[in-house]
């Protein structure tokens, strides 16, 4: 049995304000796109936290503090793994701006679920929301659909 495998480490943040609001992206990328949070790639060299902040000022140009890791997506793709980690914070400064990746902008989050959002975006927000959950993990199925 293989212990290794070739991991593409990612994030994810879940940003409030105090209107009861959530910060949100409508990425325009084909890969995935619709409503999201904001997120990125963790670059080499880079710790997991710094990773989540730069992302959030390219994406969005605000500054993010002390943002908390809340839980982890595990997808399998074949020999790979995609592992996104999922960070939530209400602590930061500036203005939003959209960038290249998506529109961003500030949505009522008992009104999210019913943007247009990216697929399989439900189950990952059920991580977020619900503190008995930790782990969302997800076999790939040929590029088509996923399997939870």
């Amino acid at each position: 049995m293989k212990r290794t495998s070739l991991i593409e480490l990612t994030n994810m943040c879940r940003i409030t304000n105090e209107h009861g609001e959530v910060l949100v992206e409508d990425r325009v990328k084909q890969d995935w796109p619709g409503i999201t949070f904001p997120g990125g790639h963790v670059e080499s060299g880079e710790s997991l936290n710094d990773s989540m902040i730069r992302e959030i000022k390219e994406e969005t140009v605000l500054t993010i503090y002390e943002p908390k890791l809340c839980g982890v997506c595990n997808y399998l793709r074949g020999d790979e793994r995609l592992i996104v980690l999922l960070y939530e914070t209400s602590k930061f400064s500036g203005q939003i701006k959209s960038s290249s990746e998506g529109k961003i902008f500030w949505v009522n989050e008992d009104q999210l679920l019913n943007q247009n959002i990216t697929q399989g975006f439900s189950q990952i927000y059920q991580v977020f929301k619900n503190p008995e959950l930790s782990e969302l993990f997800c076999l790939t199925i040929d590029g088509n659909g996923s399997h939870y």
